[in-house]
This record gives structure tokens, sequence and C-alpha cells, in this order.
């Protein structure tokens, strides 16, 4: 067991968990080291790299486990409790272990009148797993997101922090996980606004049937 420090100052908490990985895993190689010391010279104080250094720990170890936020904040120079408050406040920084490709979902206001609930379901329906979940064959993970910037696109999900993929309909979620099973990379998608109902497409409603057709999202479980 380890205890670290989550905090620093007065208010002192701390957090004790068992290592996932070993000391000998738990190694930046000198490519990266190097790297790392380019990234803290650009900014005024090294506290500015640890987004990158993160992130590279982050690809490099596939999440964030609490030994591998100890790494980061090594090798950057600044406490744990500092590494730790980033890692911990930006969802793009993975704190358990995911599939290979994690899929956020937009739930957000423009997604769900444009059915972005729909498409989740359908996710959940065609991967056996709920969205907060895992395949047991470790490939795909669901999650929701909040608004990703693209709801001119509705309804879109994001691939593992990367690649957009819009305008989704259930085909096209298909041809998408068929793409990723295979390896393949997802084409960069462009899209303009669509001008009128004919270009709306299967799966996107119209600001009159949005209003009517709308459903209250669920409940979370947590706040009954």
């Amino acid at each position: 067991m380890i205890e670290l420090p989550t905090t620093s100052g007065d208010g002192h908490t701390s957090e004790t968990f068992v290592p996932v990985f070993s000391n000998e895993e738990l190694v930046f190689t000198t490519d990266e080291t190097a790297q790392i010391e380019r990234w803290k010279s650009h900014y005024p104080t090294v506290d500015g790299a640890i987004m990158r250094v993160l992130w590279l720990a982050q690809e490099k170890f596939g999440y964030l486990a609490p030994e591998v936020i100890r790494l980061s904040a090594e090798a950057t120079g600044i406490p744990y409790a500092k590494a730790y408050g980033v890692a911990t406040f930006y969802t793009q920084y993975f704190k358990k272990k995911k599939g290979k490709h994690v899929l956020d979902v937009c739930t957000c206001f423009t997604c769900q009148l444009c059915g972005g609930y729909d498409i989740l379901h359908y996710l959940e329906e065609k991967l056996g797993i709920k969205s907060g979940e895992t395949t047991s064959d470790g490939e795909f993970t669901i999650q929701q997101a909040e608004c990703l910037g693209a709801c001119d696109a509705a309804p879109m999900l994001q691939v593992t922090n990367g690649r957009y993929v819009m305008q989704l309909t259930p085909e096209k979620i298909d041809a998408m996980l068929d793409a990723l099973r295979d390896g393949k990379s997802l084409e960069f998608e462009s899209m303009t606004l669509p001008q009128d109902a004919d270009e709306m497409g299967g799966n996107r409603r119209s600001d009159t049937q949005a209003v009517l057709e709308t459903k209250a999202p669920p409940i979370a479980e947590t706040i009954l």
C-alpha cells in the first residue's frame, strides 16, 4: 500500500492505494524525458508543463493510476497534489482503465434534441454494455460527455479524445465500429450546417420536431 497527499497546505488529505504498475514499468524513456525537459523550458515555471506530461503518461500507460500521476509529478518537478489536481479536474484524463477505443457520446442540450440519447442507447445495445462500462474484449468504453463544441453536426461523439464522428445514424455507427475493430483510421469529416428540412437527414430533427418530441434525460441514481 502507498499513501500519497492529494492536497497541500494545512488542509492535508491523502489517498491510499495498491500500485498497478511495477517500479520497473514506471519509467520514462530517454527520449520521453528529453521531451519533458523541452516542455518544461517553454513555461515561466515548470508547473505549466504538467498537462503535457500527464498526456504523455496516459498515452504510455493507458490511464493515470496514482503511481503514474506520481511519476508525472516527479518528472515535472512539482508536488504530487498539484499533478493530482490537474488529472482529476479534466475528464480527458482517464483515472481508471478504459477500452482501446473510448466513445464519448454527447448528450448535452443540442445533441439531446437531435437524438443523442437514441445514439447512446443504440451503442449500448450494439456493444452489449451500459454507459460507463467496457466491453469484455477491452475494445470499447462508452461514456456520456458534455458539449464537445460540434452542435452544428449533432448528434455526435468523440473517439478517444481525438476524432469527431458527426451527424450520427445507426448505419454510421456500424461503419465506425467496424473500422475501429479493423484498426483503420477514421476519416476527417468537414460538416456544413443544414439549410432546410431536406438536408437534415434521417436522424436529425427540425426545430419543431425537436421541441415536440424531446424527452427528459434519465435521472442519475446518485442524486435520488
